[in-house]
């Protein structure tokens, strides 16, 4: 019992923590684009948290861990039971680790991940009302199913040599970074952001509060990949935290040091997705890896950064923050590089890291490409060139981010 409860502290710490990471998105996203959209999409982060937990608790939860089911599509029932007892209290014999209602919470924070990366990418031009539709039922819906195929005991669990994906590089940010770059896709770039065939900058308005935002997140994922462990054990979860936070640090200090010799300045922003590239890239083998490779995996995932981020603006695809760059790309790398180094590195390892992306790269890129583009022939997904170029804030939302409350002058 005394074990339980120390376990199960734990998780619930980790649980705000990752809860914490929201603030850090929503930090982030407004630190890397212009004011006159800070409202709109701090609503966003808003509404993905808020209905992404009460869906988790409608749907998801059951959707991903149905028990018994076929490996590909399984539902438990609406809504939460908790495991009872003969005498009708909460069995504690459910997880060695934690409650149910802990695992419930713990998970529901990843679940609205998700939709917070493909927010980022899409800033500043989409129509409120369709994201909010594309975030219910890929939230509810698509992670869910997508997730129950590794973590919920389904068909990529069962593999000869199961995938592995320790706390999400596919299963929470390349699900988000799919869809993120089928939305920025189907919507278009930004006005302004490319002229006459040449990249132009669009400078974020308010870069302490990304950096701020990333320090956040960097926090944050000690509950993501320390609560990963699933129990508070001191050997796992502190190698986990240790190769977490080396990963981050070699992916900002390469970044920086890749971009600085590319375009000879010192870009705090590129150091910045550095950090969170690392991170990415750690997250599916934060328990199998030594400091060594932690290291070189994160530094392989701030080099990424550099290269994709110039990829994608020569492919003329417009992502405000980076988000396609570090939750797609680094998510890819780093869970192909559980096959290349640590404990599992093998041959039938990366295979199998191999079949996994595809899966999940196949679900993800059919589901929201099917889902945003109905809402595009419909409804449409984009503001009117009046409302981008004045702002959605005002337009969408009636109101200021940063009101100036200087007495009018007479």
């Amino acid at each position: 019992m005394e074990l339980l409860t120390t376990n199960n502290v734990w998780m619930m710490i980790c649980t705000a923590l990752v809860f914490f990471m929201h603030l850090g998105f929503a930090f982030l996203e407004i630190g890397l684009t212009r004011q006159k959209n800070t409202i709109n999409i701090l609503f966003k982060n808003i509404f993905i948290i808020t209905v992404g937990l009460l869906l988790y608790c409608l749907v998801g939860f059951n959707l991903m861990y149905p028990g018994e089911f076929n490996g590909f599509l399984g539902f438990a029932g609406f809504g939460l039971e908790a495991p009872l007892t003969e005498a009708g209290t909460l069995d504690l014999a459910y997880n060695e680790g934690y409650t149910y209602w802990t695992d419930f919470l713990f998970q529901g924070m990843f679940a609205a991940t998700a939709a917070t990366i493909v927010s980022g990418a899409v800033a500043e031009r989409i129509k409120i009302g369709p994201f909010m539709i594309f975030t219910i039922l890929y939230v509810g819906i698509v992670y869910p199913i997508a997730g129950s195929w590794k973590w919920g005991g389904g068909f990529l669990q069962t593999l000869e040599t199961p995938f592995y994906d320790f706390a999400g590089s596919t299963l929470v940010h390349s699900v988000g970074g799919w869809a993120a770059l089928v939305a920025v896709c189907l919507l278009g770039a930004r006005i302004g952001k490319f002229k006459d065939g040449k990249i132009q900058a669009i400078p974020g308005h308010n870069i302490p509060l990304a950096t701020a935002g990333v320090l956040i997140l960097w926090l944050g994922w000690f509950g993501f990949n320390g609560g990963s462990v699933l129990s508070a054990d001191p050997s796992l979860t502190s190698l986990t935290l240790v190769t977490t936070c080396l990963a981050a640090a070699a992916g900002g200090v390469i970044s920086a040091l890749v971009s600085s010799l590319i375009y000879k300045n010192l870009d705090l922003t590129m150091f910045l997705n550095g950090i969170l590239g690392g991170l990415v890239g750690i997250t599916a083998g934060a328990d199998q890896m030594s400091p060594t490779d932690a290291i070189i995996i994160g530094g392989i995932a701030g080099a990424l950064i550099v290269f994709a981020v110039s990829l994608i603006d020569r492919l003329k695809l417009d992502d405000p923050v980076g988000a396609i760059a570090v939750h797609l790309i680094c998510g890819i790398w780093g869970t192909l590089a559980v096959g290349m180094f640590g404990e599992l590195a093998g041959g039938a390892q990366f295979v199998s890291q191999l079949i996994g992306v595809g899966c999940y790269a196949a679900i993800c890129i059919v589901s929201s490409f099917v889902i945003i583009f109905v809402l595009k022939i419909t409804v449409g997904i984009r503001v009117s060139e009046r409302e981008e170029l004045e702002g959605l804030d005002g337009y969408e939302h009636g109101m200021d981010a940063y009101p100036d409350f200087r007495m009018n002058e007479h």
